[in-house]
């Protein structure tokens, strides 16, 4: 017998299955673990030994690395940064720096190599400041060699003028040093001074640098003495000392006299030049016109010049006419047809000239400048005024008073467009027509907007922006 529905609901109702338990609820995914950050990049090895402060020892004046295998992890990575440096610039830097590196550790062999390589380099940038820096370093890596007539000329040779007071004090320094390592005690002090002269008041460090070095050569001369008296810059450099002008007293004539005094080229001539490239200018007291004669006195070329202007650069002005200035070599061979009213002494090949206006003319005659421009004016960024063209090969010129920069082929770098511009190792200062001064880097493109007072204000924000403001020597 059937049962009986229950009440109040109906038979479709009670046969309804009831529905089957669903799947159990899944947790809540745990959230994903943060990713750990990612390891800084390491240091670059170029801003690592920069900031190295090394000790010196009060002994030798040698630099005294605490870690070494620190200093070698940064040399390891100088190599690394060298097999994907591929310009001239960086080659040179990254080389240079690595064979400071070396020599600290003691591998002056791998030193050595480096910096010739490193030297290389930097003189086919045709930098004046990369290439000084090159100069130094591998002075140094010589002079703890013990090869002490090639780092006295190196360090001579890098210590040009136009380079900043900064690198020239720490350059004068390190001459010191080798000096120092030779007994010669005297010029140690001479070159320890002259980086006082340039820097002394505004460098800490190179205050208490100086002051271990003269602790150093006090004590030495103690024991030993001064040594020799300091060489003359012909000396270091191995340049033979030419004869000087020199008047006899008695018939008031012109001769040459040697480093002793002794007169070697007797007193004959109504006026007598210094001796350049082993040439000088004379007049005879019975002509107007200049002759040239050698070392000894010998005669090169006959009286035949009315003006003659010493030789520079293998090469001399003359003028033998009308026609104006014109170049001869050491032989008296004209090389550089006249047609110049005035002229500018030659420098690395180029020398300024005016025609129907100011240009430049290589050792050919060949115009390297167009002579557009109404003058000369280059002047560093420190004041001194060159002659003509830098030894990098730049020049401020003018043009209708407004000053530019050319380089020694004729390239526009900056146009003229500025009231003034001098020109710094690495950029150009430069005013705008309010008489703001700021800067253009070497490409002629701005770096430093013009809103300073004075060029020196300039000057020390370049020296912030410059990543080795202090070198590495």
């Amino acid at each position: 017998m059937a049962a009986e529905p229950a009440p109040g609901s109906t038979p479709e109702q009670e046969q309804e299955p009831k529905p089957a338990p669903g799947p159990p609820l899944e947790p809540a995914p745990e959230p994903e673990p943060e990713p750990e950050p990612e390891p800084e990049p390491p240091a670059d090895p170029e801003q690592l030994l920069a900031g190295y402060r090394w000790r010196l020892d009060p002994v030798t004046l040698r630099e005294i690395v605490a870690d070494p295998e620190e200093l070698r992890t940064i040399r390891e990575r100088l190599t690394e940064k060298l097999g994907t440096a591929l310009d001239n610039r960086s080659r040179a830097r990254l080389l240079s720096l690595r064979a400071v590196a070396s020599r600290v550790l003691g591998d002056l062999d791998d030193a050595l190599d480096d910096g010739r390589m490193a030297l290389t380099y930097a003189e086919a940038t045709g930098e004046l400041r990369r290439a000084a820096l090159a100069q130094a370093r591998l002075a140094h890596v010589l002079r703890w060699r013990g090869d002490f007539a090639e780092a006295d000329r190196l360090f001579a040779e890098a210590n040009s003028a136009e380079l900043p007071d900064r690198l020239r004090a720490a350059l004068h320094e390190h001459a010191a040093r080798c000096c120092y390592d030779q007994g010669r005690l005297i010029e140690a002090c001479h070159h320890f001074e002259r980086a006082l002269d340039l820097r002394g008041e505004g460098d800490a460090e190179l205050l208490a640098r100086v002051r271990t070095g003269l602790d150093a050569v006090a004590a030495r001369a103690a024991e030993a003495g001064f040594g020799p008296y300091h060489r003359s810059a012909d000396e270091v450099l191995e340049r033979d000392r030419s004869p000087v002008p020199a008047r006899d007293g008695g018939q008031g004539l012109w001769g040459y006299a040697d480093a002793e005094g002794d007169m070697v080229v007797p007193a004959r001539y109504a006026e007598a030049q210094p001796f350049r490239d082993g040439r000088a200018w004379v007049r005879g007291p019975e002509t107007d016109r200049w002759a040239l004669i050698g070392l000894t006195g010998e005669t090169v070329v006959a009286p035949t010049y009315l003006a003659a202007r010493p030789f520079s650069d293998g090469l001399a002005w003359v003028v033998r006419d009308e026609s104006g200035w014109l170049a001869v070599d050491a032989t008296g061979e004209v090389v550089v047809p006249p047609g110049f009213a005035e002229v500018r002494p030659f420098r690395r090949g180029v020398a300024a000239v005016r025609r129907e206006g100011w240009g430049a003319v290589d050792r050919t005659g060949r115009i390297v400048v167009p002579t557009r421009y109404h003058g000369f004016h280059t002047t560093l960024a420190d004041g001194r005024y060159v002659d003509g063209f830098t030894d990098e090969g730049l020049a401020v010129v003018d043009l209708a008073g407004r000053k530019g920069v050319v380089d020694r082929t004729g390239q526009v770098i900056v146009a003229p467009a500025h009231p003034v511009l001098l020109i710094h190792p690495v950029a150009f200062l430069a005013t705008n027509g309010a008489g703001r001064w700021g800067a253009l880097d070497r490409r002629g493109g701005p770096l430093i907007d013009p809103v300073f007072q004075h060029p020196d204000e300039v000057v020390a924000e370049i020296e912030a922006l410059l990543t080795d403001a202090t070198p590495v020597l």
